[in-house]
């Protein structure tokens, strides 16, 4: 699913360039989970940035799906994204002007999809209700906890049913027990739809239920 070749990656700053990443192999099966880990500094959500076509690599090549996605341009990128990415950020994002059902209908906007607006409709509700949230359709965000809006997250990362999901932090801003829950879900599609789960986190703990027995990737 996914393979990194030599991946480095430099910001430059005044009189300085910083290397977060420097010469990175890595390979990820297709259908996986895996954990990313390591200190502050040490590239994950550099990496995810990346492996999401949002930021490109310095030098270094990046496939996905068979895809390499190291020189894609803006348009060719922005398609990729929507269409075969999900993306779970740490804080959830969500349109405030927005209720629930159109926050997770967002990623359906870009257009060129052949299903019908009233199937997605469906799909979407479908989803909601699957993350505990049917009753909440027309409510603002305003109006949620902080771990309803971040499932409401992950309902709009698979609207589109994407191959790859990417979650940075997903937890991060939750309470243990809610932390939990949204873990649970994550793991539950993967397993059932088959998707490739990587998450970037702190948490040994979370770290360990994503990876299982092969434990997380190590970034130093």
């Amino acid at each position: 699913m996914i393979s990194v070749r030599d991946l480095t990656v430099n910001y430059e700053t005044p009189g300085e360039t910083i290397t977060v990443l420097d010469g990175l192999d890595l390979e990820i099966g297709d259908g996986s989970a895996v954990a990313v880990v390591g200190p502050s500094g040490s590239g994950k959500t550099t990496l995810l940035n990346v492996l999401g076509a949002m930021l490109p690599p310095t030098s270094g090549e990046v496939t996905v799906g068979g895809q390499n996605i190291s020189g894609l341009s803006e348009k060719e990128a922005a398609k990729f994204r929507n269409r075969e990415l999900g993306f779970v950020f740490q804080q959830h994002h969500l349109l405030p002007q927005l209720t629930v059902l159109e926050n997770v209908l967002i990623p359906r906007l870009a257009g060129g999809w052949d299903e019908k607006e009233r199937e997605t409709r469906a799909r979407a509700e479908a989803l909601l209700e699957r993350v505990g949230l049917g009753h909440r359709l027309t409510h603002l965000p305003s109006a949620l906890s902080g771990g309803e809006k971040q499932r409401v997250a992950v309902a709009r990362a698979l609207i589109n049913e994407p191959s790859l999901i990417l979650a940075d932090e997903p937890t991060g801003a939750l309470d243990h027990e809610t932390g939990q829950k949204v873990t649970d879900l994550l793991l539950e599609v993967q397993q059932e739809k088959g998707v490739t789960l990587i998450v970037v986190t702190h948490d040994l703990d979370l770290a360990a239920r994503v990876s299982g027995e092969n434990g997380p990737i190590r970034l130093t």
